[in-house]
């Protein structure tokens, strides 16, 4: 067919025209299907929603809030210098209860708490301690008090508080299986701090209390009262020693636990938890068995000069019922021991301690080589004795021969013959003598350290020293302290370590009750000044160092609970002060005191030692005082030991001081020139 387009016949169109409505046709019906699906899926739905979700979105139609509580984080670990556990946290689950205005309902507060006695009888650990009703209630703090019958406002509201710590496995199911019956309660990870049960260094390492307790203005703790917003009241917190110096670091981060509430306070959801964070662990660098040993010494010693029979005539001291020692390396500052004996199981804080546990350690509680600590006498008995801050005695003539050259009133081969005894004052009517009235001959500087002359100090640098600054208004004293304080004696040591103590510096107090001239003259031996232990051993350090005053450190680095570092710390020169070489030898070559236990050690060892005398309600005590460091020509570790009542330094202090030194020698080395041989604690030291 030509014309060049095509034309359809009226057969094809008509059956072109069935087509299209047989495609129309089945379109329609497709969509009328898709649509009955998409209504049947709808209807199903709203099916759901109506007869089985119904009842969940009318609560959360009722929803007003979430009920959030914030999770203690978890804190970070304290290591000896090897990687020995000293004081760790544990996880565990503790029942908590809030009050959120529930106060007023007394009757249902008080059946809950007879409930969750019997859920801690019947289901709870049978080495638990029982909680009656009426303890429970107190820790509620509801304001209800149930062996009384008195009502008050409780202490604060929202926080929770926590009940019962360490929960059962059989008291965590039946408490959440109860949750919606038991109103206010809340079981949420928690942590429990323990200590190893070798009382490692407790007073240094510190204890742990309530957040509520620290911002107490009773606590005296005034870095807390700013932390409200920061901390739970129900959050353990550092208390004293290293758990207080270093909080923030061992805290880390809390978290948060929170469910949705409906207007009734019921939970209608599931809990939204974010973790808490654990904080830093720090490694001390106390050395764990130079610590062990230290403390055995003192109590062994202790235990040794109480028996008559034993210690004999001269180291007898029936009294001595306290020792304290530091050991400090020379170069670093680091203190590898510190022992504050009596000391106590600081896992008595743990859960809170009674008034009676508490009154047996009260008087030793403190960190008694910084600041006063007591011995374990009867509180009746407590006033008739010293406590750890006493006269620092002969140790302080090294010191006063210092003075005395740099300040020209003698020097290294001025002579004085000593008869035993001095007399001073106006027409001499005052007398100081020698121990025992001993008569030394011929002395020069160095000869009257080692024989220990009291009248060589008085006589040859006390009395020159307060007539070089003018005599009674003079400031003889001032001049005195400022060397004191160059070698860490009346001022802090700068260990940062909380409640640490400056000393007493009691010459001034005393010239003002006597006379300048008198207070000078027993300052120079030692008879007039009170200082800790800490800063004896910082002292001894000092004239190891020849001059240099160096940081007491107690952590050698912290890391983070991934074990990545965190800080390190390097040795740190607080003060230096410059004398000529002769001065230094003059004093060290005079350091050779007779010393018990030291003088067998096979490396020679400079110490001093001193028998400070005080009075005490009821008569006169001798303490035993010591400052050493080895070996004496190339010092690694200085020593200072100290033992109220322990009589004389000789036999007192110094056997102490040996024990710590062979301790040294064995568990680090540097003493003796051998290698070290004790045994290393591992990385995973448990308590």
């Amino acid at each position: 067919m030509g014309g060049g387009f095509f034309r359809y016949t009226e057969d094809q169109t008509e059956k072109l025209e069935v087509r299209k409505r047989r495609h129309f046709s089945i379109r329609l019906n497709l969509f009328f299907f898709v649509t009955f699906v998409l209504f049947s899926v709808l209807i199903v739905k709203l099916a759901i929603l109506q007869f089985v979700e119904g009842k969940y979105f009318k609560e959360i139609e009722n929803l007003v809030s979430n009920s959030q509580s914030p999770i203690a984080p978890i804190r970070g670990t304290i290591y000896d210098r090897t990687g020995y556990a000293i004081a760790q946290s544990r996880s565990m689950q503790s029942l908590y209860y809030r009050v959120e205005g529930r106060a007023a309902n007394k009757e249902e507060i008080i059946e809950l708490a007879k409930m969750l006695e019997g859920v801690f009888a019947d289901y709870g650990s049978p080495y638990a301690k029982p909680l009656s009703a009426a303890e429970i209630l107190k820790r509620m703090d509801v304001g209800f008090d149930l062996e009384q019958n008195k009502t008050k406002e409780p202490s604060y509201y929202s926080v929770p508080r926590r009940i019962k710590e360490d929960l059962s496995q059989k008291e965590i199911a039946y408490l959440l299986e109860r949750r919606d019956q038991m109103k206010g309660i809340e079981i949420f990870e928690d942590s429990v701090r323990l200590y190893d049960n070798q009382m490692i260094a407790a007073q240094l390492v510190g204890y742990m209390k309530r957040f509520s307790a620290a911002r107490n203005p009773q606590s005296g703790l005034e870095y807390y009262r700013s932390k409200t917003d920061e901390y739970l009241d129900v959050e353990d917190v550092g208390f004293d020693g290293i758990e207080l110096m270093y909080q923030e670091e061992l805290r880390g981060k809390k978290g948060s636990k929170s469910y949705p509430v409906n207007a009734s306070q019921k939970i209608v959801g599931p809990a939204t938890v974010v973790p808490p964070q654990k904080g830093h662990n720090l490694y001390l660098t106390i050395d764990k068995d130079i610590q062990l040993a230290t403390e055995k010494a003192i109590t062994d010693h202790l235990a040794f000069i109480r028996n008559r029979s034993l210690a004999g005539q001269f180291a007898y001291a029936p009294n001595a019922r306290s020792g304290y020692a530091v050991a400090m390396e020379v170069k670093t500052g680091k203190v590898v021991a510190m022992a504050s004996l009596p000391d106590y199981d600081t896992n008595l804080w743990t859960g809170g301690m009674s008034t009676e546990q508490y009154n047996n350690i009260m008087q030793f509680v403190n960190n008694g080589t910084i600041t006063t600590s007591y011995p374990d006498f009867p509180a009746k008995e407590l006033g008739k004795h010293p406590s750890s801050i006493v006269y620092m005695g002969s140790v302080v003539k090294p010191l006063t021969i210092l003075v005395g050259m740099n300040e020209g009133v003698i020097s290294p081969n001025s002579t004085y013959y000593d008869s035993g005894s001095f007399s001073f004052g106006a027409g001499g009517n005052a007398t100081i003598r020698n121990s025992d009235g001993y008569a030394n001959g011929t002395l020069n500087p160095t000869s009257a350290i080692q024989k220990s002359s009291n009248t060589f100090m008085s006589a040859m640098v006390a009395l020159p020293l307060y007539n070089k600054y003018g005599g009674e208004k003079s400031k003889v004293l001032d001049v005195w302290a400022e060397y004191m304080a160059k070698f860490g004696l009346g001022i802090k040591t700068g260990s940062n370590l909380p409640n640490e103590y400056a000393g007493s510096n009691e010459f001034f107090k005393n010239a003002k009750g006597s006379s300048t001239q008198s207070a000078m003259v027993y300052a120079s031996w030692g008879q007039n000044e009170k200082y800790t232990t800490l800063q004896l051993a910082q002292y001894a350090a000092t004239l190891a160092n020849r001059g240099k005053r160096m940081q007491p450190q107690f952590v050698d680095k912290i890391v983070s609970s991934e074990g990545e570092l965190v800080k390190g710390f390097e040795p740190v020169v607080l003060d230096e002060v410059s004398f000529p070489k002769v001065y230094w030898d003059t004093v060290i070559n005079g350091m050779k005191s007779g010393a018990a236990g030291i003088e067998d050690l096979p490396y020679p060892v400079a110490r001093k030692t001193g028998t400070s005398t005080q009075e005490v309600p009821g008569g006169t005590v001798d303490n035993a005082v010591l400052i050493s460091f080895a070996p004496a020509n190339n010092p690694v570790l200085a020593v200072a030991v100290v033992v109220p009542e322990g009589q004389f330094g000789r036999y007192g202090a110094s056997p102490i001081a040996a024990k710590i030194y062979e301790a040294y020698d064995q568990y680090i080395g540097g003493l003796s020139g051998k290698a070290p041989t004790g045994a290393v604690a591992g990385a995973n030291g448990q308590p």
